[in-house]
């Protein structure tokens, strides 16, 4: 096992879970005046691909963005303004915890709208090889989204024109709080049905993110640019509630043991397990390290000024 791996994805899923552990914590503060949609328990997929998307590739999201927009190289401090709602934020104050942009990393923006941002990546997947640039798109979105005629007419395209865009489903049973045999014929198989339109599918149901990281460098050739489209499916779990900092297993529509199984898949403990070749003192350096660098951002987002109004209607369009 490559050492250097193991690290990074644990720093990576580390970062993101502690991150949203935050926003959870200081959300009752009344400072984050958005809805937020937080990924914890479902990290292992982002941090894979935060070692596999290159720089100069494009990637979307959608509603549920922060983990995507980090593994993107997005920055943290922005983020967190943004979610504050900032002039020194990702989008100037103006999006929140659900647009999420950054030009610098090609984290080209993640909107609320399910299944929104799926033609907008299929588009930059089709500038790519306009303008022979060579850049993947990479497009983040939940079981919901196959649910949406746009995803078939998106797919159904990049296959006929040969896109380099890789779709990323991530399965995680619930379109806020219907689960998927209320919304999908019982025996469906996501990926399956996919690969009858024509696609390269992929599934994986692994939680640890060194598995998932081996597994997309094996299925995704980057240097066969013209090959054309990818599906992959991966099968994870929110721990908290579909919108907002509180878990919500009080409500009903999940059981506590299928809460309890997914809690004893979780990806941070099975990648922090590997790295037994770290000592002890290493690891709580690492840590630490990272939790500074969240309470940076927080106290950068903290300290930021508010837009002014008279920017309200800047940088926005409607068509």
């Amino acid at each position: 096992m490559n050492k250097k791996i193991i690290t990074e994805l644990f720093k990576e899923v580390f970062r993101t879970r502690t991150v949203e552990e935050e926003i959870a914590k200081r959300y009752k503060d009344g400072h984050m005046r958005c809805p937020t949609h937080l990924s914890i328990g479902q990290e292992a997929v982002p941090a894979a691909l935060s070692l596999i998307m290159r720089k100069n590739d494009f990637a979307v999201s959608s509603h549920r963005a922060h983990a995507h927009y980090l593994a993107k190289g997005g920055s943290l401090k922005r983020m967190i303004a943004e979610i504050y709602g900032k002039e020194t934020g990702c989008s100037k104050g103006k999006g929140g915890s659900m647009h999420l942009i950054d030009l610098a990393s090609n984290f080209m923006g993640s909107t609320a709208i399910v299944g929104n941002t799926i033609p907008i990546g299929v588009g930059l997947g089709l500038s790519s090889i306009i303008k022979n640039k060579k850049q993947f798109s990479f497009i983040f979105f939940g079981d919901g989204a196959v649910e949406e005629g746009v995803f078939y007419e998106s797919v159904n395209f990049a296959i006929v024109k040969k896109l380099p865009v890789i779709f990323i489903c991530e399965n995680n049973f619930y379109s806020v709080y219907s689960p998927l045999e209320v919304r999908q014929p019982k025996k469906r198989k996501i990926h399956k049905m996919v690969s009858g339109l024509g696609i390269r599918s992929f599934y994986n149901e692994s939680d640890d993110p060194y598995v998932l990281y081996k597994f997309l460098e094996k299925k995704i050739d980057f240097n066969n640019f013209n090959s054309g489209p990818y599906f992959f499916e991966f099968k994870n779990y929110r721990w908290r509630e579909h919108c907002g900092p509180n878990y919500d297993n009080d409500i009903g529509y999940r059981k506590k043991n299928e809460f309890e199984y997914w809690i004893k898949k979780d990806p941070l403990i099975k990648i922090k397990r590997r790295l037994n070749f770290l000592s002890k003192k290493k690891i709580e350096f690492l840590e630490k390290k990272i939790k500074k660098e969240i309470t940076d951002a927080f106290s950068y987002a903290e300290s930021s000024k508010f837009p002014n109004p008279k920017e309200a209607y800047k940088g926005v369009y409607a068509k």
